[in-house]
This record gives structure tokens, C-alpha cells and sequence, in this order.
């Protein structure tokens, strides 16, 4: 006999709504194989879509900075620009998609009572499907332009962690806020739209003028991608500014976690 389940305004404390996400978790799981089949439902590629994507963006900017411009560097272009794109795209993706699912799935949470949050956490899984395709990609052509592997790659597990949380310090503040004032909605594009100019995603670091690189301590995904440069083609990384940056996103995840719950209760008021 299934136990019965108390439903009330009053709101979790934070260590039990914890509790009651995790045993969510195949209910994340569900709304990201949900959203993966309406994402390719009907198209003729279907998950091909996922490889095009960053094989289209690293033909531009291959051919903008290897062609056109003639950057010098000491690995081959293609890697270097791959690196940055899969943490790029992670992070925006989360940004994106979790800062509007709420919105886009109000009739669910008219109806049914789980906790919110697993919502834009099921966003983190689909991006890892589409990671998980740049990644491959990634090795194939580290193979390809005779790439070493280094032993740093046991590490990937934590990075690819804290680009999700880097994703979501800023995608759970979006969520919840997007609720209640409606212009985060329309201003979501161009924080992305922005955003990557100011990371080193398809150009170094070295190229950015030492007047603003004090950005990078305050910036996450930045230093996500200098970590998947450390792992793959043995770049160095400014561990001061890992540390202060990561720091700054975890704070920012945990604060954000709590005003979410804060405010779930008055969600559907919003909507």
C-alpha cells in the first residue's frame, strides 16, 4: 500500500526539500527524455542536429581565425576552439533553457505537486546528452591532428560538475525570477549573445588586454573552459582565478537554490 503524502502551503525546510528532489530524480530524468524527443520530433536529422551544431560553429570560427586572421597557436585550432564550445554551449544551453522552463511548462505544475526545481535540473541532463556528442567529436579530432591524452582527463568529472553548477548559479536565479518579472524573459538571448564575447571561447585568453583580465575572477564559465584546455591540450590555469570565480558560483547556486524554494509556493499564483 502506497503511503499517503501531506500537501500544504508551508514549504519545505531546506534540508527536506533536498531530500524530496533526489527522490525526484527519475522524474528529472523523465523531463529530459521528454524534452529530448519533442526537440527532434519530426525532423529528419533527429539527434544529428546535436553534432551539426558545433561542427558548424567550429567551421566559422576555424575559418574566421585560421583564414582570415591567421592565428598562431602551438596546438591545432580546431581543438582549442572545441574545447571552449563545449563549455560554452554547455552553460549557455542551461542558462537558456532552465531560465524559461517554468514558463514553458505551466500547465505541468498547475497539476501536479514535485518539487519545481527539478525542472531546470533536468535541463542539466539534456545538455549532457549534447555534451557528451562534443566530447566524442572532440577526441575524434585529437586523433585526427595527433593529440596526446593526458592523465588529467580523470578529472573531467569534476569540471564538467562545475559547469553545471557555473550553468545553473545563473539558470535557478532566471527561473524563479522570470516568474515574476516577465522582461528576464526577453533578456535571456542577449545575456548569451553577450556573454561569449567576453569569454575566451573561440580566441585565448592571451589576447584579452591585461587591463580587464581581473573579469576572470568573477567568471566561471571562463574558467570551466581554461580547465577543459588544462585536461586536454595541457594550457595552464590561474588557480587563483579558478578558485575565486567557482566561489563565487557557488555561492550564488546555494542562494539561488534557497530563493527558489523560498518562492515555489507562490509559483503558480505567477503563472
Amino acid at each position: 500500500m502506497v503511503p499517503f503524502k501531506t500537501i500544504n502551503n508551508k514549504g519545505y525546510t531546506f534540508n527536506n526539500y533536498l531530500k524530496e528532489v533526489w527522490n525526484s530524480r527519475a522524474l528529472a530524468l523523465n523531463f529530459a527524455l521528454r524534452d529530448l524527443r519533442i526537440q527532434y520530433a519530426q525532423t529528419y536529422l533527429g539527434l544529428l542536429w546535436s553534432v551539426l551544431q558545433p561542427l558548424t560553429g567550429l567551421f566559422i570560427f576555424y575559418f574566421f581565425f585560421q583564414k582570415v586572421i591567421h592565428l598562431k597557436m602551438n596546438v591545432p585550432y580546431s581543438v582549442f576552439a572545441l574545447t571552449g564550445m563545449m563549455g560554452w554551449f554547455y552553460f549557455s544551453q542551461l542558462i537558456g533553457q532552465a531560465g524559461t522552463c517554468l514558463m514553458h511548462n505551466q500547465i505541468l505544475i498547475k497539476k501536479m505537486q514535485f518539487p519545481r526545481i527539478v525542472l531546470p535540473l533536468s535541463k542539466a541532463i539534456i545538455g549532457l546528452v549534447e555534451f557528451t556528442i562534443s566530447f566524442i567529436l572532440l577526441l575524434i579530432l585529437m586523433v585526427i591532428t595527433d593529440c596526446h591524452f593526458s592523465y588529467k582527463i580523470i578529472f573531467l568529472p569534476l569540471v564538467v560538475l562545475a559547469n553545471v553548477v557555473a550553468g545553473l548559479s545563473v539558470g535557478i536565479w532566471l527561473s524563479a525570477l522570470t516568474i515574476k518579472y516577465r522582461d528576464f524573459h526577453h533578456i535571456i538571448p542577449y545575456l548569451i549573445g553577450f556573454g561569449i564575447w567576453i569569454t575566451p571561447v573561440f580566441y585565448p585568453n592571451t589576447m584579452v588586454p591585461p587591463n580587464f583580465t581581473w573579469i576572470y575572477y568573477f567568471h566561471p564559465v571562463a574558467n570551466v573552459i581554461a580547465l577543459y584546455r588544462w585536461i586536454f591540450i595541457g594550457w595552464p590555469v590561474n588557480w587563483l582565478q579558478v578558485a575565486s570565480s567557482f566561489s563565487i558560483a557557488a555561492v550564488l547556486f546555494i542562494f539561488g537554490l534557497r530563493y527558489f524554494i523560498k518562492n515555489e509556493k507562490f509559483i503558480a499564483d505567477y503563472l
